[in-house]
């Protein structure tokens, strides 16, 4: 059976398809996810609570590299086979790029019920792979561009990036969870770590309603993004099997990367994109990644990419 988290998920699917009523106040989806990145990064930061040392730094450059080299491979798949103006092939280049939290959330949980060993710094490559593909996708944009209003510089890029309330959470946890370890801050982080279950839930269950809202009617037009959709998380899991296979990196960890690669962003992405490139249609990539990916990653995905991993 799959895990319980992920049951919210389908029902909240399953309530967006039947048209329920059932809707989660947008003030407390805030919360949620507010609480779900605090949470990663206190529990990443607390696993690394003593255990920060150079040898880390490997394996958290390949991450960068292979965040910032998704977008170049997808632009051209995106502008050329998909067919897509060239805003929306930089901005769905750059969402598939970026990382997915809530799909690290649910491939989290997925190792430790299954209670495989994982590196406490894969929060860190969650953050470091988060920012390059945005980067580099707006500046794709900028490169292809022929004319039109004056861009950012990429000082501002680059702050809008890091300021990113994801970004700002997740890292400012994880400093948290150094400074002060699972004794010291236990008053606090008890709390926090004790319930990320309950959050993730309830947090799916609202993805769950989201993910049917975004299929609603169903966009048979656009067939070629439903099938880069679907055919793209494979693919790119590979990128993160294989960089953990060579790293040396335990099976649990690989898991999470092999999710992370074949992930989509729909929270940071979408929020610096909508900035940046304004003509845009965030709607298709919220389509491509919320509506497609995340759901076949969460209720698919994770378990198949651990499979590939022990053959």
């Amino acid at each position: 059976m799959p895990d319980i988290v992920v049951m919210f998920f389908l029902l909240g699917l399953v309530a967006g398809v039947v048209r329920s009523d059932l809707k989660i106040p947008k003030a407390a989806y805030d919360t949620l996810s507010l609480l779900l990145m605090l949470t990663i990064g206190l529990k990443g930061g607390m696993a690394l609570y003593g255990n920060l040392n150079a040898g880390l730094l490997p394996a958290l450059f390949t991450f960068i590299a292979i965040g910032a080299c998704i977008p170049l491979v997808l632009f051209p798949i995106l502008r050329k086979l998909v067919g897509l103006s060239l805003e929306d092939s930089a901005s769905i280049a750059a969402h598939y790029g970026s990382v997915s939290a809530g799909t690290f959330a649910v491939a989290l949980a997925y190792v430790e019920a299954r209670e495989l060993a994982f590196a406490p710094e894969v929060t860190l490559y969650l953050v470091a792979m988060e920012l390059p593909a945005i980067i580099v996708g707006l500046l794709l944009y900028r490169r292809f561009q022929v004319s039109g209003p004056v861009q950012p510089t990429m000082a501002q890029l680059w702050h809008e990036a890091f300021t990113n309330r994801g970004v700002i959470l997740l890292l400012g946890g994880v400093i948290i969870g150094v400074m002060y370890g699972p004794i010291q801050g236990a008053a606090v982080t008890d709390l926090y770590t004790g319930a990320f279950k309950a959050v993730l839930a309830l947090f799916l269950l609202e993805m769950g309603l989201v993910a049917a809202e975004t299929l609603r009617p169903f966009p048979w037009q656009q067939w070629r993004l439903l099938a880069f959709a679907l055919l793209a998380p494979p693919i790119l899991a590979i990128a993160g099997i294989v960089a953990g296979k060579l790293l040396g990196l335990s099976e649990g960890t690989t898991v999470i990367l092999a999710s992370l690669t074949a992930s989509a962003s729909y929270i940071a992405a979408p929020a610096a994109i909508k900035g940046a490139i304004p003509s845009a249609n965030i709607g298709l990539a919220m389509l491509a990644s919320l509506g497609l990916t995340f759901p076949l990653n969460v209720i698919f995905g994770i378990g198949f990419y651990h499979t590939l991993i022990l053959l």
